[in-house]
Order: C-alpha cells, then structure tokens, then sequence
C-alpha cells in the first residue's frame, strides 16, 4: 500500500512540474493568465454595400474605435444584409444579438411617428439645415426617444436630399403634378403628399423601380442624386427637377443594455469616435451626390430645372394639407425646430 502511495506521490509532482512548464514556456498565456481582459465585442450590421457612405463609415468607425481604445474594442463589421435583412436587424439589436445596426429613419416611424419627420415635404431649407437639427436639441431628443424600445440613437448618417424625376413634362409648379402617377416609398405622409399636389402614388419596392419606370406602370419618382445616377434612371425618365424637397436619411443605434454595461470612460470614446465617423460619413454623401448630379448634368439624357424661390414658395403652399394632418403625430415641436433652423 505504501508503494502504491509513493507512485500517485510521484506522478502529482510530475504533472505539477509539466503544468508549471507548459505556463512558463513559449506558448500564449490566455487573458486570465495574464490578468488582460477580453476586448469587447461590438457587431456592426448594416444592409448596403461596403462602397457607399454608410459602409465606408461603419468602416471607419471601426478603425478609429480599435485604435482609440488601445484594444478594449473589437469591433466586426457585417454589410449587405450578411447578417441582417431590412426586416430582422431591429429586433437584432433590440435582442442584443448586435450592438450597431444604421436603418434607414423611416423604419422608425412604428417605434416613434415623430421620425416621420424626414418625409415631410419642404421642411428643410437645406442638406446643411438639416445637420443643424439633427445636431441640435430636437434631434438628440429623437435620438434618445427609443430607450424605452431598448434602443438608444448615436448618429444621424445622411444619405442625402431627394429629386423628382418623370417621363412626362417638366415639373416647375405644384399644377404641374397633376394626373401623374409616382413610386414612393412607402404610404403614409409620401402618400398625402402626391395627394396635395394632384398626383398619384404606388408603393414600390427599391429594385422594383427601374422597371416600373420603363413600363409606364409609374410615370415617376424622388431620389438622391446618387440612386438616380446608379439605378439608371435617366434611361428611362426625361426630366429631374432638383427639388430637395425631402430626405432620405439613417439612424445609427445601439442596444441600451449593452451601452449601460460600459463604463462612462468607454461611453465618452464610443461617442467621440462616433462623431468622427459621422463627419467622415457627411462629407463623403455630400461629395458623392455632388458627383452624381455632374455626371446627370453631363450625360445630356435629362432636362433638368432647378426650383426658384418663388417656385418653392407654391409648393410649400400647396403641402398645407400635408401638415395638417402630420404635424400633431410628428409633434408640432420638431417640425417648429426643423423649419426654424436654418
């Protein structure tokens, strides 16, 4: 028995020695060994392309994140939809399957009718104008409006203002609308506004449109400069009427129980880095919409009239009918703030 003893003494000493060389040896301690902690995981999903402003900026983010925070954060980026689609990243992130997800503020209205706002013809000046409120004390209230959702808004992305485009005739005046028929987007306000001006309105999904265009079953549309340059509109449509009437524009949100179980150190930099990529993200719309109205001007496909002060003047006279039935759900507030800030 003593012998028995003195082998099991024997064997414990070796493997006490093997696992003291196998800690002290070439290989990786792990982090617990170390005492360093695992960085932080943030998954960003998002629906479009790595080339566009929101996936160039989601990139960005990224890099300044890690960078910044010297490790603590890893951030993994997910576009077009490789992840997500349109229909599941919300209740993704709201599960906290995601940290990040940039939807498009419309897809907002069912959580907050007040992001409705975007959509509301005429009420920005400019895409500057728009920044400001975004930036300003009604747009952080927006942004913080869905914490009760288990959301939390970081950023407004801008995508850019929209134009109208037709088959038709050119389009100066709201009487000028009168009989034709538009996509949209979706209903509600869009709706109401061909309403007021005498047109018709289909809602058509986004890769539906080109076709719709060229069969006729719609004589026209509203876009940024940039879809209506990459989707190929002006093959099928004969006149733009840069309008700016309205946006298209996407909210950057996060999970609210993963921001609360940051420290408020990590809190400042998520924010800072958040800012610098939404600046990137700015100029880089900014830029591109630019481009693409060059290169509609230069492709000689479409006659292009841009609206006068007097001319805008008309419109948003005749979208009194529009708000008159939006501004109580939106609330009167946001859209004093959005019309005042110029």
């Amino acid at each position: 028995m003593k012998k028995v003893w003195q082998i099991l003494l024997v064997g414990l000493l070796a493997l006490g020695l093997a696992l003291t060389a196998s800690g002290c040896g070439g290989e990786k301690k792990s982090s617990q060994g170390t005492g360093e902690k695992e960085p932080i995981v943030v998954k960003f999903s998002h629906v479009v392309a790595e080339s566009t402003p929101k996936g160039q900026a989601a990139l960005k983010f990224k890099e300044l994140l890690e960078s910044k925070s010297n490790g603590q954060f890893k951030v993994e980026v997910y576009p077009s939809s490789q992840l997500y689609g349109d229909k599941e990243e919300l209740e993704a992130l709201r599960a906290n399957n995601v940290q990040l997800i940039a939807p498009s503020a419309t897809k907002l209205v069912g959580f907050n009718p007040a992001f409705q706002l975007v959509d509301m013809p005429f009420l920005f000046e400019s895409d500057e104008a728009a920044y400001k409120f975004y930036d300003g004390e009604y747009g952080q209230k927006l942004l913080r409006s869905l914490e009760p959702q288990g959301m939390l808004g970081l950023a407004w992305w801008p995508n850019g203002s929209k134009h109208f485009t037709n088959s038709k005739r050119p389009l100066k005046r709201p009487e000028d609308f009168k009989g034709l028929k538009f996509r949209t987007q979706s209903g509600g306000v869009l709706d109401e506004q061909f309403k007021a001006l005498g047109a018709g309105s289909q809602t058509l999904a986004f890769g539906e449109v080109y076709v719709a265009l060229q069969n006729g079953t719609v004589d026209g549309q509203e876009n940024t400069f940039n879809n209506i340059e990459t989707q190929k509109y002006a093959e099928v449509q004969k006149y733009m009427t840069v309008s700016g009437h309205g946006r298209i524009d996407y909210v950057v949100l996060t999970n609210t129980t993963f921001w609360n179980s940051l420290t408020d150190e990590q809190k400042k930099l998520f924010v800072e880095c958040m800012k610098e990529a939404t600046d990137f993200e700015r100029q880089l719309a900014d830029e591109l919409n630019q481009k693409s109205f060059e290169n509609l001007k230069n492709s000689g496909k479409l006659q292009i009239y841009t609206l006068t002060e007097e001319d805008r003047k008309a419109f948003v006279e005749a979208m009194k009918p529009v708000y008159d039935k939006y501004t109580d759900k939106i609330g009167k507030e946001y859209i004093e703030a959005a019309r005042n800030t110029k």
